[in-house]
Order: structure tokens, then C-alpha cells, then sequence
């Protein structure tokens, strides 16, 4: 289970002091984990600003690890949706293998679900074979009715996955939370028969927590979902701590953090 929730993992770079040494070095980590290792897995995805695409795609050309990016105006939405889809198709003809977008929380709250829905569907046009995660951002909607009726919006427009934070608002991932965007997904497929993608983003810092919730989506969605094609993470302190976890089980003593990479 641990290898697993391993290799779930998006790890993730979104600062403003994001340079190509260091989306390399985050790439060379996605890939081997552990050096030296070939039995720990490599991570799900890399996740990046549209910039840094390039680099990361030749650096992970030929391996599993997928290239995300975050476009339209990550973290707030708030620009003109003709400069989130030129974004989209930017980062895409970089390489971008899939886009974390946001929506537009204002206008949700407003009670514009159309445009919300008509701005998701854009997006998903420009991403072409890419595939999309829409980002609810839950920790400003509020209430669980919001959520779920925002998880329901956002499958009806395209989604690939639901994602529930940007990991720069507080609360972002929750049990609870994630419990609801599951449901929504639950429903759709019994309905439909399409499989959407989860990704509880924000906070998931420790492999007990990560646990928890790899037992609520089996619970829930059951095992055909415990792939990483189906259910990411978007934690990139998790890593470590999961290494940490799976030498314990071997050696049974822990490790020093200080014997892991922190990129």
C-alpha cells in the first residue's frame, strides 16, 4: 500500500522563485525517489508553472512520470477566460501532459453555474489530448452542498479529475470533503459508466492520513480506483514521509529525514 500511495504522488513546484535547476532537481526526485532503488516507484506526475514545461518534459521524456501544469491564472481564476484558454494551449504546446485549472469561485457563488460551466468547457476544448483536473479550491466554497453541486458542475463540463484545493487556501483537502467529491463521482459512473479521476490536494503531509484516505476511496469507489490513472495526491512533503514509512518496515527503526532529498 505504501508503494502505491507512492506512486500516486504529483509532485508539485508553484512558487514564485521557481527556477529550471530546481523543476529539474524536482523531476530527477519524481523519477527515483529513492536512487539507487529500483523497486520504490517513480512518482505519478510533476506538476509546474506553464514556463517550465519544456524542461520538465525533456527530463521526463520516455518514463511514466506525466507532466501537469497549472494554467488559467492559477491560484485565483480572475483573469479573462481568453487569456486562461491561450494559457492552456501554451503549456499543452509545451508538453503538458494534463492541466490543473481553477474555476472561478466568484462566479460560483454568485449562482453562475452556466458560465462556470461554459468557462470548464473551454478549457477542456484548448487541452485537446491532455487531460484536465478542475480545482474546486473547497476551503472557499464554504458548504458541503457547495462542494458537491461544484464536483457535479465540473464532471458535467469535462472534467478528467476533480481536485479539491490549489494548497494555497486553508482548509484544503479534508476526509470530509473528499468523501462528498467521491459521491459525485460514484453517482456520474453509475449513471454514465465514465470513470473520473479524484485529487485531494493541500495538507496531506504524513502516511497515516494518506491511508485514511486510500481506505476511503476504496470504500467508497472500490479497487478499480486505486490507480494512480484514477486517484493522485497532491502532497510533495508526503513523499519522504512514505519513504521513511516503507525503510521502517524494512529495517524496523525510522530514519532520519535528514537521509532524504527535500526537492
Amino acid at each position: 500500500m505504501l508503494h502505491l500511495a507512492l506512486s500516486m504522488v504529483d509532485l508539485t513546484t508553484l512558487e514564485g522563485k521557481d527556477s529550471e535547476g530546481k523543476v529539474e532537481q524536482l523531476c530527477r526526485k519524481a523519477l527515483q525517489p529513492s536512487p539507487g532503488r529500483s523497486d520504490i516507484p517513480a512518482v505519478a506526475a510533476v506538476c509546474v508553472y506553464p514556463p517550465f514545461v519544456r524542461t520538465a518534459k525533456s527530463i521526463l521524456k520516455g518514463s511514466s512520470v506525466k507532466v501537469a501544469s497549472v494554467a488559467t491564472s492559477f491560484p485565483s481564476g480572475l483573469a479573462p477566460l481568453h487569456q486562461r484558454v491561450e494559457e492552456t494551449r501554451y503549456a499543452v504546446g509545451e508538453g503538458a501532459d494534463e492541466i490543473d485549472m481553477v474555476i472561478s469561485r466568484g462566479a460560483f457563488l454568485r449562482g453562475e453555474y452556466q458560465l462556470v460551466a461554459d468557462e470548464i468547457h473551454a478549457v477542456k476544448e484548448a487541452c485537446g489530448e491532455a487531460h484536465l483536473k478542475v480545482i474546486l479550491e473547497t476551503g472557499e466554497l464554504g458548504t458541503l452542498e457547495n462542494v458537491r453541486k461544484a464536483s457535479d458542475l465540473a464532471i458535467y463540463a469535462g472534467a478528467d479529475f476533480i481536485k479539491t484545493s490549489t494548497g494555497k487556501i486553508q482548509p484544503a483537502a479534508t476526509l470530509e470533503v473528499t468523501y462528498v467529491m467521491l459521491q459525485a463521482i460514484q453517482d456520474h459512473y453509475l449513471k454514465t459508466g465514465v470513470k473520473i479521476g479524484m485529487k485531494p490536494a493541500g495538507g496531506i503531509a504524513n502516511t497515516k492520513v494518506a491511508l485514511h484516505y486510500l481506505l476511503l476511496l476504496q470504500e467508497t469507489l472500490g479497487t478499480s480506483w486505486m490507480t494512480p490513472d484514477l486517484f493522485r495526491f497532491g502532497a510533495s512533503k508526503l513523499v519522504n514521509d512514505l519513504l521513511m514509512q516503507i525503510v521502517t518496515q524494512e529495517q524496523g527503526a525510522y530514519q532520519s529525514g535528514d537521509y532524504f532529498s527535500k526537492d
